[in-house]
């Protein structure tokens, strides 16, 4: 290989870190959106707490679709700069001499 060199396992700690996102913010999500009003009391702030959870709980999502489209993302950059680092290889490796006799 050649000397431009991005280690692997910063695209595969990044990929993991990432992938996990998703899975995370759908969970609190969930909680959110069974979340019990009630418990504080007045209406008006009952209601203020579902709001919250509503406006939260799509934040969340988006959240995770854009972890999603990061992974997606990391996964093309890997690719890109292994196939650069493979190009790169290969234009440093000595030429052959087709002229024969020379």
């Amino acid at each position: 290989m050649s000397d431009l060199r991005l280690e692997g396992t910063i695209f595969e700690h990044l990929r993991k870190t990432f992938s996990t996102v998703a899975g995370r913010m759908d969970t609190a999500r969930r909680s959110l959106r069974h979340a019990d009003g009630s418990v504080v009391g007045a209406g008006k702030l009952i209601d203020d707490v579902h709001d919250f959870a509503d406006e939260w709980g799509y934040g969340m999502k988006q959240l995770g679709k854009h972890a999603d489209d990061a992974v997606k993302m990391i996964d093309k950059i890997d690719k890109a700069f292994s196939d650069l680092d493979k190009e790169l290889a290969e234009t440093m490796k000595p030429k052959k001499n087709t002229k024969k006799g020379k």
